[in-house]
């Protein structure tokens, strides 16, 4: 494989998602950047067909990725407010694409002039919602279409139209005969009785795109035309495996952040040796004087030892709250209150 180079921020964010315990916000949260979506567009994208997974990356617009876009309502029961194109929806509930972004078209944009696709990426927990997924992915990407014209604007330019395409990636509830399959929805032309035909680029304008996963463990054939993306697919969305690193870093090289590269493989043990020998150094001492105040001390100090060890290796924010719940059996909120405790005064 032709790995891509992975960012320090994108490692940070795997490392916390190795830790933490379910699906959901974390996992989602991994879809934000451009190693990460280059590997899952590469196979999903037919203008990217043929390309390395670093042309993919460097085709995305980063500066465009986002997960506060609005589902946007069309013009039925809208109204525009005075001073910007945007416009509410009069009794609809506000719903957000999950990630949605613009990334470049190789195939019609020319060097003076970048034609973007427009793509959300939405992965679901389950796939049995109680309503055809694919009719929402349908709905998803006339909503993307339409909001690329300007409602505040005279004049409809539908030459400004671009394709759009919406990934979506359902980990539970398949049908076992359907587990770990692609299925891609398009438009095409059934019938022309005309001489001429219309170009593909201008009517083919939406494209959805439905993975199904649906158990912990991938037993494809690495002879599959999906097998890398499949295989990607199933380490991060089901991650906290022995090998989940092991896995992603087949994809994404991480080798030039060395300070981050090397707690992934080596610190993650030392400290949980570390940091459980002070915590059971108290209990003996607590044993010993029959006091339960020697216990919680030398818990105490084990975890004012993480916070600060890891401060002084310039270890984010959130990876340490992590490690205080993997190595005390602390809540999030009990684990924020101790980084508080040990970090007032200092500069973080």
């Amino acid at each position: 494989m032709n790995r891509l180079q992975g960012s320090a921020e994108a490692l940070s964010a795997l490392q916390i998602t190795e830790d933490m315990k379910g699906l959901d916000t974390q996992s989602k949260s991994l879809l934000q950047y451009a190693e990460v979506l280059a590997v899952i567009l590469r196979d999903t994208i037919a203008e990217y067909k043929g390309y390395s997974w670093k042309e993919v990356a460097e085709f995305i617009e980063v500066d465009s990725i986002t997960s506060t876009m609005e589902v946007s309502p069309g013009r039925t029961n809208t109204k525009i407010r005075s001073d910007a194109t945007e416009y509410n929806n009069l009794n609809e509930k506000t719903s957000l694409f999950d990630l949605a972004f613009r990334a470049r078209n190789p195939q019609i944009s020319t060097e003076d002039i970048q034609i973007n696709l427009h793509i959300d990426v939405e992965p679901q927990k389950t796939y049995d919602v109680g309503y055809p997924i694919e009719k929402r992915g349908m709905y998803y990407l006339a909503r993307r279409l339409s909001s690329q014209l300007s409602l505040a604007l005279n004049v409809t330019d539908y030459n400004r139209l671009s394709k759009c395409y919406s990934i979506w990636i359902c980990r539970d509830d398949i049908p076992k005969e359907d587990q770990y399959s692609i299925s891609v929805y398009e438009m095409v032309n059934t019938r022309n009785t005309a001489p001429n035909t219309v170009s593909k680029e201008n009517y083919d304008l939406m494209t959805l795109v439905v993975i199904k996963l649906g158990n912990t463990v991938y037993n494809g054939d690495e002879e599959d035309e999906e097998y890398e993306l499949l295989r990607f697919l199933n380490t991060i969305m089901y991650p906290h495996k022995d090998d989940f690193m092991d896995t992603v870093s087949e994809y994404i090289d991480f080798s030039d952040n060395e300070a981050l590269h090397k707690e992934v493989i080596h610190v993650s043990t030392i400290e949980q040796i570390k940091y459980e020998g002070m915590r059971e150094e108290g209990r003996e001492e607590g044993r010993t004087e029959g006091r339960e105040e020697g216990r919680e001390e030398g818990r105490t100090e084990g975890i004012q030892a993480l916070i600060l060890d890891n401060l002084e290796e310039k270890i984010a924010k959130e990876r340490i709250l992590v490690k205080l719940q993997k190595y005390f059996d602390l809540t999030e909120e009990k684990a924020k209150q101790y980084y508080e405790r040990f970090t007032s005064g200092r500069v973080v």
